[in-house]
């Protein structure tokens, strides 16, 4: 199982670069970061600092959209960096939370993620591409064995299905077992149908990860409190996903659903944070169940049971008290024990 380590680019900017060396040092094989470029500083630029001071660490956004840059400006940038450090970039896309919402725009629709992906798919890896009315155009720069593999964040059916039938990887924001089945299924299922391989689909779950010295309420109580904002931030895809399909249609698990009634509103200022105040309607139990939490000993069952469901990486989330210890924990007591 492969491990990440995904981080807001709050400034400094070097001390992002410096989690993510630390992250290689300890057994992780990526690094990925948010984007949204009103609330954080832009990733790519970043990027090339990390590519640079790390050997093999691959990088991206979790996630980025088809709606804040041109799809040609996305793939470039991409195939530059590819160029630059020797195809160490994957592409995570979604439809945009935080990034189009706090510009005063909609999240992008399944529609314009699919033909955004093939686009900046295929220019990164020097094929041709049309960017809409006919206009073909393929980067002449690009030398051969370019890729940019395209990863797609989902939860719905139709983005699950979508994901399964066009992207070369599965990004799922939660580390709940009834969940994960439920979805990687789907995924797999459509991939299928498709005429394709399922196990061409790498299969990513990310979620924040808290170790505690033991599984004491005291421990428990505050492991949650740093990790309750990751079901605010998934709550917010809920929400569209209920008023798209109402709260028990059948097409989306009441696990998923079920939690948000208490839901009032959400400020995107505090978004991705611990202590975020729009979050505590979020209960113990789904931060239990959406994250990693407990003794390292709990993770490493939690990680095991993720690997049966077919997850090829987990990528843990670190926005919290302890960013470093997390980091040298799992280097420690986790990666090696689950990949032993």
């Amino acid at each position: 199982m492969d491990f990440g380590l995904v981080l807001q680019t709050d400034p400094p900017a070097s001390r992002v670069i410096s989690l993510m060396q630390r992250a290689e040092r300890n057994g992780f094989t990526h690094g990925w970061t948010f984007d949204s470029a009103v609330l954080w500083q832009e990733p790519f630029v970043i990027y090339s600092q990390i590519l640079s001071t790390t050997k093999t660490l691959t990088v991206g956004p979790m996630v980025t959209n088809p709606g804040t840059r041109t799809w040609e400006v996305t793939a470039s940038t991409f195939a530059t960096l590819n160029d630059m450090f020797g195809n160490r970039t994957v592409c995570g896309i979604g439809r945009g939370d935080s990034a189009m919402r706090v510009a005063g725009r909609k999240p992008n629709t399944l529609a314009r993620i699919s033909d955004a992906m093939k686009v900046i798919r295929a220019l990164g890896r020097g094929e041709e591409a049309d960017l809409g009315g006919g206009t073909v155009v393929r980067f002449p720069w690009i030398r051969p064995g370019a890729e940019l593999p395209v990863w797609m964040a989902a939860y719905g059916p139709k983005a699950l299905k979508m994901t399964g039938e066009e992207a070369d990887g599965f990004i799922l924001q939660l580390a709940d077992l009834y969940l994960t089945e439920h979805m990687v299924k789907a995924v797999k299922e459509a991939a299928v149908a498709a005429g394709r391989d399922p196990a061409e689909v790498t299969i990513c779950v990310a979620a924040p990860a808290y170790v505690t010295a033991d599984d004491s309420p005291e421990a428990l109580a505050h492991a949650r409190e740093q990790c309750r904002w990751f079901g605010g931030m998934v709550g917010n895809h809920v929400a569209d996903l209920v008023a798209k399909y109402g709260a028990h249609s059948g097409m989306v698990p009441d696990e998923l659903t079920e939690y948000i009634k208490a839901r009032e509103g959400y400020d995107y200022a505090h978004h991705g944070r611990s202590g975020n105040p729009d979050t505590a309607f979020v209960p113990d139990e789904i931060v239990d169940r959406f994250c990693l939490i407990g003794p390292a000993s709990a993770h490493v069952e939690k990680l095991r049971a993720l690997r049966e469901l077919g997850v090829d990486q987990v990528a843990v989330y670190a926005m919290h008290d302890a960013k470093e210890k997390v980091i040298e924990q799992y280097g420690r007591e986790v990666i090696p024990v689950v990949n032993a």
